[in-house]
């Protein structure tokens, strides 16, 4: 399978077998006929939902016959709390603004920092809560979540420990934590260079911010926005080096607007992700490919910003594994990862499978969850995070984007029914 980190189809989806779960664990996969004569009493048929066959002191059992399963999805690229609204960007966009120029407007992350730095905790928490149930909808079970949105030690940290607040959240999607502190140059109408306002901050992140994470120690990776206008190829070095002296692992974002070189630091620095990757050459994927760095294409993003899809194809020519994620954030407002696959497979000419590879197992090697569980996959000892399609073919997971393809989720063995929507 090409890009892939797995060996077998059959670790990806199931459409003939039975699973048995223990507890959070998948504790075997095998034919639906042996495990019914184990188990089951009567005949298995095909059933337009999931039917509650048996529950006792011991053993459920549920009959999902004639529904495709596939793991829970993971998304590795998440901004998930911020406050207020940003869609005037738009129109400025499409007058022909820049992403840089819209942020010297007033609009951008600056917009998104001064409205976040002022809502309540409790209103934060409950934004959070309800883009996880959002998230879980579209059967998102495992996410990576950022910081970035509040620019200053208080508010970086605080956006932590609200992260942390919600992983703990039971019935929601695992969360895996990154402080992203380098995101942008705080607000200022003090300081009217660019670059001496991001240089002043750099030297604050590295003197106080970036310190104060390490001690506060929720975050378990660090990431910088490593583009030209923003965070320099030698200021992104000396941050993450930094931060991996302090134990965190480098997650990075590169190459969005143009090659800035972002790839190759990543590649030096041995970065767990390098993404949205979207103009990085083939000489430094390749190269990332040697030093186990994956690239992550953010294949919402150039979407909504009416750009070209990134050259997600030539990743697969090339042997080359690659994540998909949702990056979602106040430009792009997709928690779906069933439309971040639709864009894989019907924008950039995937197939689905390995679209499916891109949005489970791949993603799973960089994602850490706290008990040390494997997930993305479909086999014995796994966690029991899986998606039950509404369709006996698993290639529907990424050819309805418009709507959910999920009928229910297990999340960790706990069957959660989707209603929503």
């Amino acid at each position: 399978m090409v890009g892939s980190l797995v060996d077998e189809v059959e670790n990806l989806v199931s459409d003939c077998g039975g699973i048995v779960i223990h507890d959070d664990t998948i504790e075997c996969i095998a034919e639906s006929s042996e495990l019914a004569s184990e188990y089951l009493t009567g005949e298995i048929g095909e059933q337009d939902e999931p039917i509650l066959v048996h529950q006792g002191t011991d053993t459920t059992i549920w009959d999902i016959s004639g529904h495709a399963v596939i793991p829970g999805f993971v998304d590795a690229h998440t901004h998930l709390l911020w406050a207020g609204d940003r869609s005037r960007d738009v129109m400025w966009q499409q007058s022909g603004f820049s992403y840089s120029e819209i942020a010297g407007m007033g609009g951008g992350i600056g917009h998104t920092v001064h409205s976040t730095r002022s809502v309540s905790e409790t209103k934060l928490l409950k934004i959070g809560r309800q883009r996880m149930a959002t998230a879980l909808h579209y059967g998102t079970t495992m996410m990576e979540a950022k910081s970035g949105y509040g620019l200053d030690t208080e508010s970086e940290l605080r956006l932590l420990h609200g992260a942390r607040e919600l992983a703990r959240v039971e019935g929601l999607p695992d969360l895996d934590l990154t402080w992203l502190g380098a995101h942008a140059a705080p607000p200022s109408s003090e300081v009217k260079s660019t670059d001496e306002n991001i240089q002043a901050y750099v030297e604050e992140i590295l003197s106080e911010q970036l310190p104060a994470v390490l001690e506060q120690g929720i975050a378990r990776s660090a990431d910088v926005f490593c583009e030209p206008g923003w965070f320099t190829l030698e200021q992104t070095e000396d941050i993450c080096s930094a931060g991996r002296d302090g134990g965190l692992e480098i997650r990075l974002h590169v190459d969005e607007f143009c090659d800035g070189g972002g790839m190759v630091l990543a590649t030096e620095l041995a970065a767990a992700t390098a993404d949205h990757a979207h103009h990085s050459p083939l000489e430094s994927r390749l190269e990332a490919k040697k030093s186990g760095t994956l690239q992550g294409f953010l294949l919402g993003t150039p979407h909504v910003m009416g750009d070209s899809m990134p050259p997600v194809k030539t990743c697969v020519e090339n042997d080359i594994a690659f994540t998909i994620a949702t990056d979602f954030n106040p430009n792009c407002q997709t928690l779906s990862m069933p439309f971040i696959g639709s864009l894989a497979v019907q924008r950039c000419g995937i197939d689905p499978l390995t679209a499916l590879v891109a949005a489970t197992c791949n993603p799973a090697t960089g994602i850490v969850r706290d008990d040390g569980l494997e997930q993305g996959v479909l086999k014995r000892g796994a966690v029991a995070n899986l998606n039950i399609l509404k369709s006996k073919h698993w290639e529907s997971w990424c050819l309805q984007p418009g709507i959910s393809p999920i009928d229910c989720t297990f999340l960790g063995g706990k069957i959660v029914t989707n209603e929503k929507m």
